[in-house]
Formats: structure tokens, C-alpha cells, sequence
């Protein structure tokens, strides 16, 4: 019987906020679970830090300057004018709907030629949210990349409706739904299922008024003591909610509405775990946990203090590349093909992704999509988990990723950051400097070590990018994307730029209310 698999992807939830990553405030003992029964990755990167790009390199296998999404879709996710619910000022950028993944292999389009039945429940934000694409005949989802948690439209059967209820219950439901379809289908015949869970979870809005009280009761005395809190960054620009400035909060003061802010935060993942406790629960009743793959994993990072950053890759201009954006979880379980309880060391990418399923489901492809998937920056490691991983492996693995005009280049000890055309770049020592504190790019006696570095950063990208949609060449400063990158723009402008980049963190927030008022955020709890 062929293996089933399921694919549940959080959004802007770090490495750090997992119980099995060692976070004391982390309530996630299902995903920890996932954790107990199968592998956990402690170096796994997004692509970049920031969630369309991110999302479209993990259907993709490809880097943002190949796929061509580079930044995070403010238009071509739905005409929003064609539907009652979506006039409203939060939709106010939307005007069409964008195939942006057009002409571009995605794994679910291997799997639906392979016999599998490909469905979504949750954040799709590749554009053309009301269309179901790329190998999946089933189709639920939100038309935009943010959602509100309470009452969000909802997409279903190619009509956009308002949904009723909890966001993340929600995702949960239909993704039960689905394996009471699906599941008893697989077993009495050749029909696998893949299935993509994409909680909305934890995506801001944090406050109060905003999500169910549920986890703001749980953690009203956490301190949250091992978050960092930090002086504002000297490039932080207002790109989420933070302590200086939230929407649907209560509290006003700073150190108060910090703590409203996180537990929203962490609350939010708790709901999702619960959720994912729900969706296992199901697998263990239909015996189908012997038959599947099940993976966790997040579309990037976020900082909720970090650096003194609220924010993911775009939290900075220009933008961050620190392991708190771009390093997140990832979780595969696969009883009796994987080991239990196992935590590996190695650096991955999600690029790495695509070639792997390939591998570990045995997809047949035809003679254009072997080529195009050997042309892909990443590889196959599930033949790596299947033996034990030497430490000295961990020294020669390089992982890349970028956004806009920045690229990086970390190996286990080493992370070169270069902003294109003229910098500021940056270097760390992260064997004595994990944490990213100390910038070495102007020291004398690295210049060797910089010089080689960055000649392997751009060889790489050389092999890669497409000259047509490289993004370092296109004006993107991190405020959205709203139409087709490099020369597909055709002299039409393609990214956003806001009153706020370049201008101090705190004199910002006052210019960012005006935006801040488009989003479509409940006033009352429910």
C-alpha cells in the first residue's frame, strides 16, 4: 500500500516555540508527540523569510528568483470587487486574481499524476486563492495571506463565503472531514491522499479582542521570560504588531501589552496543537498512522522581541536574514520507514523538500520532470534518515535563502549576509556568537573569509536564478508584492513601498494607522 501524507504547515511560527525544542511557554505536547514517533530537524531553514516566497519554495523546490514570487502577495490573491464579503478595507489591494505559480512544477502536481488525491484546508497565498491548482481537485481555503481568527471568509467549491467561527477549529474540521473521506478509500483500494493543513496559526493579530480567551486565561501570569526583550533595531521598520502599537489589544502599556501580545502569540500555536492532536486522534481511529507521512513545519520564522525586532524577514529594511527568521520547525513522522525520537543536526532547506517526497513515496515522473527536478537547488535526504548522521557530515552542508536584495549563506559555524548593490552585509561567528550579536563584516582579519564566501554565495545564485526574475533587481522593500516580478512586470510596478521603510521604528507607527485600518479585525470576543 502506497504511504499517505500529510502536510501541516503553521505560518511565522520559529524554530524556538516548540515544547521539543526546549521553549518553557510552549503548550504543544501533539506536535511534540509528532516529534516522539519520528525525526526532529534542529537546522532546518525556510528559503526566505517571509511567507508567499517561502510557500511557493516548498511546492516549487525553488529559490524566489526562479519561481518568481518574491515577496508576500498584496494583489493577485482574488478580485475582490466579485464578492459581497470581500469588499471591505482589508481587501482594498486585491484587484484581480494572478496565477503567479504558472508554468512551474509543484510536487502535488507529481502527486496527482501519481494517483493521489490532493487536498487543502487552510493559507494557500500563491495567488488565485479562489481557484483550486496545481494537482489539488479539493479546495478550502482563505483568500488572503492574513486572516481574522473569528468570522473569516472562507473559500469552499469555488465560492468565497463568510465563514463562522474559529479560524483554526475551522482548518481542523475540514481537514477531519477530508480523512473521513479519504481515509477509508485508501485502504479499501489504490487511492493514496496528500492533504496540506495550513493553519492561518500564530499569523498576528495577537490582542485580545482578536482570538478566543481560552489561552489568554492560561497564560495571564506567564512573564515569558525566555523571549528576549531588546532596544529597537536600528532598521526595524513597522511590518506586525508590537509592544509600541497593536490593534484588537487591551492594554496600553508597554510591558503589558507585551504580554497580551505573546500570549496571543503562543496561544495561538496551543489552539493549533490542539488541533493537531484532534486531526491525529482521527488517523489512530481510521489505523491509518502504519500507512503515512506526516510532517510539521512552518512557512518561516518570526522574532517577537528578537533583536529587538517584531517581525519576520521583513521586520528590518533591508531585510533580516537572522536565524530567528529564517531557521523553523520541521517535523517528519513515518513509522516503521523513519526512526523515533530522533533529532538531527544537519543543516536542510526546504528546498530540499520536494526531491524527497519524490524519493520517499517512489513518484514516477516523465523524462521533463526528472530534468527539471535535477535542475532544482535541493536533494533527496531521506536515503540521510536512514542511517545514523556523523557529526563531522555537519561541516560541509550549506544552506541558502534570500529576500529582495538580500542573500545569505550559512554553513554550521558561518553566516554571510550580502545586500545587493552596496551593502550593509554582515558576518558571524556562530559557533562563539549564536545569537548574532557582534557583525565581524569590517573586521580586518576576516576579509579572507569574506572574500570566499561571497564568491560562493554568488556562484551558487549564479546556477540558479533566473535572469528574468532575479529579485535582487526589482524595488522590493519588504511591503508586498502586487504583481508579476522582473521583466513578467513589463514595466508595471510590482512592489509596494509604504511611508514607513526608512523611517525611524516609533515616528512610523503614527504613518502605519492608515494601513493598520484596512484590516478586517473583529471589535468583540466570541
Amino acid at each position: 500500500m502506497r504511504k499517505n501524507v500529510i502536510m501541516i504547515m503553521s505560518d511565522d511560527q520559529g524554530a524556538w516555540t516548540l515544547g521539543c525544542s526546549g521553549c518553557p511557554e510552549a503548550h504543544t505536547p501533539n506536535i511534540d508527540r509528532l516529534a516522539e514517533t519520528g525525526v526532529r530537524f534542529d537546522n532546518y531553514f525556510c528559503v526566505s523569510p517571509v511567507c508567499s516566497p517561502a510557500r511557493a519554495s516548498i511546492f516549487t523546490g525553488n529559490i524566489p528568483s526562479a519561481h518568481g514570487i518574491a515577496d508576500w502577495l498584496d494583489n493577485g490573491d482574488i478580485d475582490a470587487s466579485k464578492y459581497e464579503v470581500t469588499r471591505t478595507p482589508a481587501y482594498a489591494s486585491e484587484k484581480e486574481a494572478i496565477n503567479y505559480l504558472d508554468g512551474q512544477l509543484t510536487y502535488t502536481d507529481v502527486l496527482a499524476e501519481n494517483g493521489y488525491t490532493c487536498a487543502l484546508a487552510g493559507k494557500w497565498h500563491l495567488g488565485n486563492s479562489v481557484q483550486a491548482q496545481h494537482g489539488f481537485s479539493e479546495w478550502y481555503t482563505v483568500p488572503l495571506g492574513h486572516s481574522a481568527y473569528i468570522d473569516p471568509p472562507v473559500i469552499e467549491d469555488g465560492e468565497v463565503i463568510q465563514g463562522k467561527g474559529f479560524i483554526t477549529d475551522l482548518i481542523t474540521d475540514k481537514t477531519i472531514s477530508y480523512l473521513k473521506e479519504l481515509g477509508p478509500k485508501s485502504q479499501r483500494e489504490d487511492a493514496p491522499f496528500y492533504i496540506s493543513v495550513h493553519y492561518t496559526a500564530p499569523h498576528s493579530p495577537w490582542g485580545k479582542l482578536t482570538q478566543p480567551a481560552e489561552w489568554y486565561d492560561y497564560y495571564k501570569d506567564c512573564k515569558f521570560d525566555s523571549v528576549p526583550v531588546c532596544e529597537i533595531h536600528k532598521n526595524a521598520v513597522f511590518s506586525c504588531e508590537s509592544p509600541y502599537f497593536a490593534f484588537g489589544a487591551e492594554a496600553t502599556e508597554q510591558d503589558d501589552l507585551r504580554r497580551e501580545l505573546l500570549s496571543g502569540y503562543f496561544g495561538a500555536i496551543a489552539a493549533m496543537d490542539r488541533g493537531i492532536g484532534d486531526i491525529y486522534r482521527e488517523l489512530e481511529r481510521q489505523q491509518l498512522l502504519k500507512d503515512i507521512i506526516i510532517i510539521f513545519t512552518s512557512d518561516n520564522g518570526m522574532n517577537t522581541g528578537h533583536h529587538g525586532i517584531w517581525g519576520k524577514g521583513n521586520g528590518t529594511y533591508p531585510q533580516n536574514m537572522y536565524d530567528t527568521s529564517v531557521k523553523i520547525p520541521f517535523i517528519m513522522s513515518c513509522p516503521g520507514i523513519l526512526g523515533q525520537n530522533e533529532v538531527r543536526k544537519n543543516l536542510y532547506s526546504h528546498y530540499d523538500l520536494f526531491p524527497t517526497l519524490v524519493d520517499m513515496l517512489d513518484l514516477k515522473l516523465t523524462k521533463e520532470e526528472i530534468m527539471t527536478i535535477e535542475n532544482l537547488p535541493g536533494q533527496s535526504y531521506y536515503s540521510q534518515l536512514k542511517k545514523e548522521e556523523r557529526d563531522d557530515e555537519e561541516k560541509f552542508v550549506v544552506v541558502y535563502s534570500e529576500y529582495g536584495p538580500v542573500r545569505m549563506l550559512r554553513n554550521k559555524d558561518w553566516k554571510y549576509i550580502h545586500c545587493y548593490p552596496d551593502g550593509p552585509d554582515e558576518l558571524y561567528d556562530l559557533s562563539h556568537d549564536p545569537d548574532e550579536e557582534n557583525n565581524l563584516i569590517n573586521d580586518p582579519a576576516q576579509k579572507m573569509r569574506i572574500n570566499r564566501m561571497k564568491f560562493e554565495l554568488e556562484r551558487w545564485f549564479f546556477n540558479y536564478v533566473d535572469p528574468n526574475r532575479d529579485a535582487t533587481k526589482d524595488n522590493n522593500f519588504g511591503k508586498g508584492q502586487i504583481y508579476l516580478a522582473g521583466t513578467a512586470a513589463k514595466g508595471r510596478e510590482n512592489f509596494k513601498k509604504d511611508p514607513s521603510v526608512g523611517i525611524p521604528y516609533l515616528d512610523a507607527i503614527e504613518l502605519m494607522k492608515q494601513e493598520i485600518a484596512k484590516y478586517n479585525i473583529p471589535t468583540e470576543k466570541k
